[in-house]
This record gives structure tokens, sequence and C-alpha cells, in this order.
């Protein structure tokens, strides 16, 4: 059995709460050991030097471009770009080409996944070919393999159908992932309704789009006592609905993303379609309720939303596709602004990055527990990563923090005990 021995690791527990320099003994993927001293022979001895030690990161929304549009991503680049960035497991989201509504796409995904560095889940569609005509064979997908179910990329329009497929997957015991928007509201809008939309002179999105549908899913969720999870969340009133529904016991959770607690919609008076995404960069006042909502437990969870486009594609500011990739910089955006700037603490930034996700996906994370799959980062804290997108590792370079650099430079991920980067 192949062996792995990391000595002199700051672990971080957040059971405890405690970080410890502790060694630790992989055998055969697994964790077999974590004590303070471990005189063991290995196939492989790392010495981490106290760097700190977590969890391999979950994010659980990625667009992996796979199939057919791999001139963007495809699922090994994005594995290489997840591995450089801490990441040991991503939902990838299905909004494909073809979507991944059916058996056979899903089936195809998977057992080509079987093949890369890390673990990738895939999310199916509520709905068919996701056109919010007719729910998608909801439990075929669960026995194939589909890990969420959601039409991420679009809302579902159709509250009828969005109460059936919450119904159904409480009792197929699969998560459902809300995209909140109202595309009547929408409208055509590009980037943030406000201040920096009229000065830019362009269409702009105002918050109800997020806000009313958050609410509806809310309404959904807690009429017939099953649960739902709301992608992206980027303004302060969907934070506030959340907050006053999970008072009140609904069964809701949610996420976040990097550039929704770090930028805000002035980034786009240099007319640089890599600061447009959907949702779109809100203002100070958003970016502060997203933080306090992270610190108060109202958001579960940061993803990334990673979403490759060419850079032909984001020439064109007004009518670029949203989206931006962030899996190298999820750690040390997030590590920067969250920890070191004193809003919460390491644990707590391990729980959104690893254990809430996992919950939330039904799967589990490494807990440094004898038997847990070994899936580990270390990341140096004082380390800086400057983003250079002449450095990054998958296919396109549409990062809102090119040029900018952040504390927490990933060291080495270990995934299944394989040592998958080393920086």
């Amino acid at each position: 059995m192949k062996s792995l021995l990391i000595k002199n690791a700051v672990v971080i527990n957040c059971d405890d709460r405690s970080l410890n320099k502790q060694d630790i003994y992989i055998e055969d993927g697994v964790i077999r050991e974590v004590s303070f001293l471990i005189n063991r022979e290995a196939d492989e001895t790392v010495d981490a030097g106290g760097l700190l030690c977590g969890p391999g990161l979950v994010d659980m929304h990625v667009h992996m471009r796979d199939p057919g549009q791999t001139h963007k991503e495809d699922m090994h680049t994005l594995s290489a770009a997840a591995a450089a960035g801490g990441v040991t497991t991503v939902l990838a989201m299905p909004n494909t080409a073809p979507p991944v509504s059916s058996v056979g796409v899903l089936r195809d995904i998977l057992d080509r996944a079987k093949g890369s560095c890390i673990n990738i889940l895939q999310a199916a569609c509520v709905t068919e070919n996701m056109r919010g005509e007719r729910l998608s064979d909801l439990e075929a997908l669960k026995i194939a393999g589909a890990a969420a179910f959601s039409d991420d990329g679009r809302p579902v329009e159709n509250a009828r159908l969005m109460l059936q497929a919450i119904k159904e997957a409480a009792r197929l015991n699969v998560p459902v992932l809300s995209h909140a928007e109202d595309l009547n509201i929408v409208n055509g809008g590009i980037i943030n309704e406000g201040e920096i939309s009229r000065r830019l002179g362009v269409k702009g999105i105002d918050r109800a789009s997020e806000d009313s549908s958050t609410a509806r899913e809310m309404a959904l969720a807690a009429a017939c006592g099953g649960s739902i999870h709301i992608c992206h969340v980027s303004t302060r009133g969907s934070v506030s609905i959340i907050r006053d529904a999970k008072r009140r016991g609904v069964k809701i959770t949610c996420e976040t993303a990097p550039h929704y607690f770090t930028l805000t919609d002035e980034a786009l008076l240099s007319c640089d379609a890599d600061y447009r995404m959907n949702p779109p960069l809100r203002t100070q006042d958003d970016v502060n309720a997203v933080i306090r909502g992270i610190a108060d437990g109202t958001i579960d969870a940061i993803a990334t939303d990673h979403a490759p486009h060419t850079a032909q594609e984001k020439a064109d500011f007004k009518t670029a596709p949203n989206g931006i990739i962030g899996l190298e910089t999820l750690l040390p955006v997030s590590y920067t602004n969250l920890v070191r700037a004193g809003r919460i603490d390491i644990f707590r930034l391990f729980e959104m990055l690893a254990y809430n996700p996992a919950d939330i996906l039904r799967t589990r994370a490494n807990r440094f527990a004898g038997g847990d799959r070994a899936d580990i980062v270390l990341f140096d804290p004082h380390g800086e990563f400057k983003v250079d997108i002449n450095r990054l590792h998958g296919k396109s370079v549409n990062t809102a923090f090119k040029n900018m650099s952040f504390y927490g430079a990933v060291k080495m991920t270990v995934c299944g005990g394989n040592i998958i980067y080393r920086a």
C-alpha cells in the first residue's frame, strides 16, 4: 500500500477549534494517524515546516464546460486549476452542451471523471434540458450518480415545477440548488442598477431580481417542508431574507463567492468584462451585508462559481458572457479578506470552504480522523500569492483578481493520498 508521511503541519481542527503542530500518516489514500510525533517508514515523507494544514476545499459551484465547450475548460484543466487552489472536490453545474438532464450524459461525465486527480461531483438538471417545461427524471438521475439538482445558469421560472422538484428531491435526499433570479426584472440588464450603470449608460439589474426569487424559494421550501440551497448570494436583501427564514426554521442554506465580499460595481468603471458576472457586483452596502452574513452564520458556504470564457468572448464589455474563474484564488482571497481582516477566524473559514458544502452535498470532508479520505491543503498564511494570468492552470484567464496580491499561498494539495500539486 502506498504511504505518505506529512511532518510538522499545523493542523486546523474545526471540531475542537485547535491549531496544533502534528504529523499525519496516510496509507492507501486514507488518514491512519494524526499525532504529535510519528516515527513510521513511508514511501514519501514531506516536511510541512509549520505550514497551515486544512481539509481539501469543497467548491460546490463550478462550470466545467465539459462536454460541449472544452475550448474554454475541460475536466482535466479544471482539475489542475482546482489542485493549484487546494480544492479537492468540486460540484459541476449541468449547463453543458448537451445539458446534464439524461442518464447517458451524466454517466459519460462520471465515467470520465474517474481518471481525474480530484473528486468531481456532477449536478443534474431540475428540468429537461433546462427549458423549464418538465421535470427531469430526478430519481433516475439520482440512481445514476447525480449529487444535486439545479438549472444553474438560469432560474426555474415555473414555481409549480420548482415546488415539485423540492418535494421529489427531499424524498430522494438530494439537494436542490437555486439560481435565484427573476428574468423579467433583469430584462436585458448587464450590471447592477445604480450610480455606476447610470454613469456608464448601460442597462442595470435591480436587486429585486435576486431578492424576489430568493423569497419565492424560501416560501416554497417552507410550504412543503423541503430544503433549498440559494446559489451566489450577492444582495443585502437576499441575506436578510435568508437570515429571517433560518430563524423561523426554514430548511434553507446558501453560498456566496469571494468577489461578492471583496469587490463592488465600481470595478466596472474600467469597462473590463472580466468584472461582469451574474449576479453582478453590487455596492459597498451589499458587500458589508454579505460579510455580516458570513460572520453570523447566515451564509453557509463560499464557492467560486468558476465560469471560464475565452479572451475573445470577453473582449467586448457590453456583449461578453457573464462569469469569471476562481478556483486558484478561492483560498487566498477568502483568507486575506476574511481571516487576516479580522472578520472571522480560521475555523469558520474552513467550515465554509470544506465542511458546510460537504454537508450540503451529503458527502464528507476530511476531519483528520482515522479512516478519513486523505484530502488535504497545505498553505502559507504569510506567503503572498500574486494573480498572474500567465501562471494559472486552466484554459481561460478571465479573473476579476488579475494582478492583485493576497496572502495564503497554497503550497501543496493532497487528494486521496496522492500529492496532486506542489508549489
